[in-house]
């Protein structure tokens, strides 16, 4: 599936092993690792099914590792993501360079296994114990020789003389590494390899682990390389445990002296666990014509699951660019050829002459705050963040650039128009007093600030949207100071900032001089909080704890520059970021719970997904929901978002039936969540049956194409007129636990649609048997769409005798059943 937005890691460089970092290291204690868990999101039986957990061994130095089990969580259907790792029965760690394990993703072959030159790993960033690709050569009795590692035949020579371990890429990628810091193929800012991962307390410990596809990693492989008869080869995790002994038997003397985990007596300690990738191609046969799809981000990692699936039949492939939704309404509504289908939040509003639209409900998913946050402990050690609450006025003080040392390097304190404000967010007392775990951290162990987007979206908007419906962050942003005298940055004054805006402004461009050996350069506030690409690559580089920030200047370049900071140690990562929950949920991100209109916290689950889509009311184009975050009640998540495919009726007969074809499969098969290709990735919610059926008559709306003069608009093809005198379709309107008004269950925009609803249409209180907040995910598609009319069709006739009762009462009857019928309908 293509994506014109591609993850584009920005080179990182390797740093300097200075003994600065090894004392910040030896700061760490370790009682540490389990990294967050991620998103509060069911998960199928299909992901842990595929959970391994292998044993350890007795080493030849002395170190015992036979009661040490590790389990990784996952290991099919794998693709870029985070897999979680836990391990049990080794012995606490006690300092930075024993009892601990390190970690590698590799390549090699079904039947023998990756050997260590297939192995990614040796530049994981800071002197971390066991790093590197180097090997100590054994030396007679010294303690940092391995008595494995002998004869000059072993490893090969770099130009220093030193050996190494060379790093073979899979065939067709290149050729060997020539030493073992070489970054042909992995620097320390974008490796997925962890060197030094302690036991904690009682021995064992839990990470998220990034495992990378060829997509990611074309040097490694993964879901691309195949057997002589079409498999996908194995890829492959490698753990290697280390306890408190040099390879020939003496105690570890400290960190620099730990042999590498690819030395000969550590790697034969190591315990291996096939990876199955699920394949990185589309397997659409390429002499295909390609249909057009493109849109929200918010539907790509469904559309690109299901591409596969929607390539198996027809004469057409269908290819996913992904863009801002106003570009791909504005695609669909001019005839550009470009794409006939456009994934949007907000409808494709009508338009005087041009051709209707039908709009069907494809996907429920949401905005997530997304982060990785490791926090100091009182006995100096580290351990990770699961809890976080954020509300609108603190998601606005972050959006706005006003803690100080999101604009400034913390060396260079806090600028005149930010004096009295917080230093960060940790030193607010506002954040503090909802998150109060965390009083006493240092100013500098917080996020600078929120990674985002720099693309015009339906998702940001959402976002101002939520922030603003706040009475509190509201006044923040038009100037009034918080109770603790907290003030926005000046930047952001004078009307900055509205529910309408479809983008974060980093509006802060105040420029501070940085002195570099080079000469001078300037530094501005979006140096220190970078743009990210788009959400996938924010939810990666907060899970690689580095957003980019850029505050000090390249050493030894010729010319002046400023360089990104390196990628912090496991356990001092601190990132959040706005992504979609697909992307949270793939890098198991923790997620902050977030307040709605009742003052409840809550974080995106199926459950408080669907709760808000029948909160949700009708937007202007009937048939297609809007969000209205601060609407939100009842253990509804407020930043949920349907997205919706729109498509054209005045297409060509053949495009209008491919698109069907897409709007079916997402209706009925793309529903099922797993994580094989084809299915709906978690992060998403499966549709309710209401929303499904609504799907489904979009299809037969779609292919029929522009109705005949005279027909009715709300049309399908199973020939009941579902539009009547202009009120939304039973289905549409289910959805919500109501009916909508001013089209057609399909969701048809156009010129001759006529009135858009209300924009605070409610459902009723009582939720209906198709209240989406109701059904579980069997229940979802419990009702077959014949049923679903059925029931519609008495329901309509009810509607009719009860009409006719009214009408026959007189006009103050009929105003009254008007009424009434308008507030069921969830209108107020």
């Amino acid at each position: 599936m293509r994506r014109t937005t591609t993850v584009r890691m920005s080179p990182g460089r390797r740093r300097r092993v200075t003994a600065g970092v090894g004392c910040l290291l030896s700061a760490v204690v370790l009682a540490v690792l389990p990294l967050p868990r991620g998103v509060d999101q069911a998960q199928a039986a299909t992901t842990e099914s595929s959970a391994v957990t292998k044993s350890g061994t007795k080493a030849a130095n002395g170190d015992d590792f036979s009661q040490l089990k590790v389990t990784v969580h996952q290991t099919e259907d794998l693709t870029g993501q985070g897999v979680r790792v836990t391990w049990t029965g080794g012995q606490p760690s006690k300092n930075t360079y024993s009892d601990f394990l390190s970690v590698m993703q590799c390549w090699g072959d079904e039947d023998s296994g990756p050997d260590r030159t297939q192995c990614e790993y040796g530049l994981a960033s800071g002197a971390q114990a066991a790093n590197g690709r180097y090997v100590f050569q054994a030396q007679g009795t010294s303690s940092v020789g391995d008595p494995l590692e002998t004869g000059s035949s072993s490893t090969p020579v770099d130009k220093s003389g030193d050996h190494y371990v060379p790093f073979q890429p899979v065939e067709g990628q290149g050729s060997a590494t020539t030493a073992g810091t070489d970054t042909t193929y992995f620097t320390d800012g974008d490796t997925n390899a962890v060197a030094f991962l302690p036991n904690d307390g009682d021995g064992g410990g839990d990470i998220s682990f990034e495992v990378k596809s060829a997509v990611e990693q074309p040097a490694l492989g993964c879901g691309a390389r195949t057997t002589s008869a079409g498999e996908i080869q194995p890829c492959w995790l490698v753990v290697v445990p280390h306890g408190t002994h040099d390879p020939n038997g003496s105690t570890h003397g400290g960190g620099n002296t730990v042999a590498s985990s690819l030395s000969q007596s550590n790697w034969d300690q190591r315990i291996v666990f096939r990876l199955g990738f699920a394949p990185v191609t589309d397997n659409c046969d390429p002499d295909k014509p390609e249909r057009g799809i493109m849109g929200s981000e918010l539907a790509t990692d469904a559309i690109t699951s299901w591409q596969s699936a929607l390539c198996k039949t027809g004469t057409y492939r269908f290819s996913f660019t992904q863009s801002g939704e106003g570009q791909a309404r504005d695609a669909v509504t001019s005839g550009d050829s470009v794409a006939g289908l456009a994934m949007t939040v907000d409808p494709v509003e009508p338009v005087d002459g041009a051709a209707q639209v039908v709009h069907a409900p494809v996907a429920v998913t949401g905005l997530t705050i997304g982060f990785v946050w490791m926090y100091s402990t009182q006995d100096n050690g580290s351990l990770p963040l699961t809890e976080l609450k954020l509300n609108q006025r603190l998601l606005a003080k972050v959006l706005t650039q006003s803690y100080p040392y999101s604009v400034v390097q913390p060396l260079d304190g806090a600028p005149d128009y930010l004096s009295g404000n917080p230093l960060s967010l940790v030193k607010d007392p506002e954040f503090l007093k909802l998150n109060p775990g965390l009083d006493g951290q240092a100013a500098v162990n917080s996020p600078l600030g929120l990674a985002v987007t720099l693309d015009n979206t339906d998702s940001a908007r959402l976002v101002w949207k939520y922030i603003l419906a706040d009475s509190d962050a509201k006044d923040f942003v038009e100037g009034k100071s918080d109770p603790w005298g907290m003030k926005i940055n000046p930047a952001y004054k004078d009307g900055a900032i509205s529910d309408s805006l479809d983008f974060f402004p980093k509006a802060d461009l105040t420029p501070t001089q940085v002195v570099c050996a080079a000469g001078n350069v300037t530094r501005s506030p979006q140096d220190v909080v970078p743009y990210a690409n788009d959400m996938h690559d924010a939810a990666l580089k907060v899970r690689r704890g580095s957003i980019g920030t850029a505050y000090t200047c390249a050493q030894g370049d010729p010319l002046p520059r400023l360089t990104a900071e390196a990628r912090p140690l496991p356990t001092q990562q601190r990132q959040f970021g706005v992504v979609d929950n697909a992307s949270a949920t793939r890098y198991q991100l923790g997620a902050a719970a977030l307040p709605n209109a009742d003052g409840e916290y809550v974080k995106p689950t199926n459950a408080s997904l669907l709760k808000a889509v029948s909160e949700m009311p009708d937007s202007d184009v009937a048939g297609v929901k809007a969000p209205d975050p601060g609407k939100m009640k009842n253990g509804a998540y407020p930043l949920t978002a349907v997205v919706y495919a729109a498509s054209s009726l005045d297409q060509a007969k053949d495009a209008r039936q491919d698109y069907a074809k897409v709007l079916r499969y997402a209706a009925a098969a793309g529903q099922t969540q797993g994580t094989a290709k084809g299915e709906l990735p978690y992060g998403y919610a499966p549709l309710p049956q209401a929303m499904r059926t609504q799907a489904e008559q979009a299809a037969d709306r779609l292919e029929k194409g522009v109705p005949d003069a005279g027909e009715s608009s709300g049309g399908t093809s199973g020939g009941d007129d579902l539009s009547g005198t202009g009120s939304g379709g039973a289905a549409g309107g289910s959805a919500a636990g109501g009916t909508g008004t001013g089209g057609d269950s399909a969701g048809t925009s156009g010129a001759a649609t006529g009135g858009g609803a209300s924009d605070t249409a409610r459902p009723s209180a009582a939720p209906s048997e198709t209240d989406p907040a109701q059904q579980n995910v069997a229940q979802s598609g419990g009702s077959t769409p014949a049923e679903v009319l059925g029931l519609i069709r008495w329901v309509l006739l009810g509607v009719l005798v009860a009409g006719g009762v009214a009408a026959l009462a007189g006009p103050v009857m009929l105003r009254l059943s008007v009424r009434g019928a308008t507030h069921g309908g969830g209108a107020e």
